[in-house]
């Protein structure tokens, strides 16, 4: 079973293990993507776990001083470029429709940028992005910056004129605009303005009620945007207590009752989730839950969640 999973931290975990490195009281070599055990999504791993396409997000932490950011970000497309894509048969995808073109042996990686910190005020800083193969815009993380607010700031205000340019020029270029992180202000702006949109790992507000999760309001509007919403497995969004694979069943069948049996995929946020769903706890596990998904929906509607929605919706150009 081919799996598309559309969120995952990878870059910012090589990154910090690299920049840990440099130290000189530090003696520790730094993770490879090949097969650290600490890369959830590692190379080996993905194969494992028949994962077809990865989203790679470039993610910059808040606490980052302003004038180290773009650094960062360049940091991590650097990993991408010299350590994913150097993986045998992994394939760049530069374009999503490609992502329906690979062949059986492939594994697509999509870059994707998670929060606008990186590049600022600076447009000419996107477009850069954009021309280095970035196809995903999540326009914030939880905080505020320069385009919106995030799920986590008081203010509550929606997108900035600044953030009405950043969505225009990613609608000039076919940009999919991430609504995962954003508040509901931010969210009602891009629902009007974004050409192409999803949520990257979110799950359903009305059986887990948690602020990084969508109401039936929002996800209907997604659906009908002919967008998607990818499921997470941050046990965090999930429910209370300890959650196993079980416990995305009611998520998944409250898109479903919405309209949304088309629109549903993945989004693990495997390598930025502090813990693990029992039985997923890295990408070569995604067999439990293709098991468990077959065995509840049956295999029709299993492939259409791991793979033939997003190729339906955002891989055929």
């Amino acid at each position: 079973m081919r799996i598309i999973d559309t969120h995952c931290d990878a870059l910012l975990k090589l990154q910090m293990s690299r920049r840990n490195a440099l130290g000189f009281m530090d003696e520790k070599k730094p993770m490879q993507f090949l097969d650290a055990d600490e890369i959830d999504t590692n190379y080996e791993r993905l194969k494992a776990g028949g994962v077809k396409v990865q989203f790679f997000a470039i993610f910059i932490s808040p606490r980052i001083p302003d004038n180290e950011k773009w650094q960062h970000a360049l940091e991590q497309v650097d990993i991408f470029y010299n350590e994913v894509l150097t993986c045998e048969n992994v394939v760049h995808i530069k374009d999503l429709k490609e992502v329906g073109e690979l062949k059986a042996h492939e594994i697509g990686a999509v870059l994707t940028l998670e929060g606008s910190d990186a590049f600022g005020n600076d447009l000419m800083k996107l477009r850069t992005l954009i021309r280095l193969g970035v196809l995903s815009l999540g326009p914030v993380w939880n905080n505020a910056n320069l385009v919106a607010d995030g799920v986590g700031e008081k203010r509550g205000t929606g997108l900035t004129n600044f953030g009405h340019e950043v969505i225009d020029l990613c609608n000039e270029h076919g940009i999919l605009i991430d609504v995962s992180h954003l508040n509901e202000a931010g969210f009602n702006d891009i629902i009007g303005t974004a050409g192409r949109v999803f949520a990257s790992h979110s799950n359903a507000r009305a059986v887990h009620d948690h602020p990084r999760n969508l109401t039936d309001e929002q996800i209907e509007q997604i659906i009908a945007a002919d967008g998607m919403v990818n499921i997470v497995f941050c046990p965090a969004f999930v429910g209370e207590g300890p959650v196993g694979i079980p416990e995305l069943f009611p998520h998944i069948d409250r898109i479903v009752s919405l309209g949304g049996a088309g629109n549903i995929g993945i989004g693990s946020d495997f390598d930025g989730i502090p813990s693990h769903i029992n039985g997923l706890r890295h990408s070569g596990e995604y067999q439990n839950l293709v098991d468990a998904l077959e065995e509840e929906y049956g295999t029709d509607f299993t492939e259409r969640i791991t793979h033939r929605n997003f190729i339906n919706i955002f891989g055929r150009g």
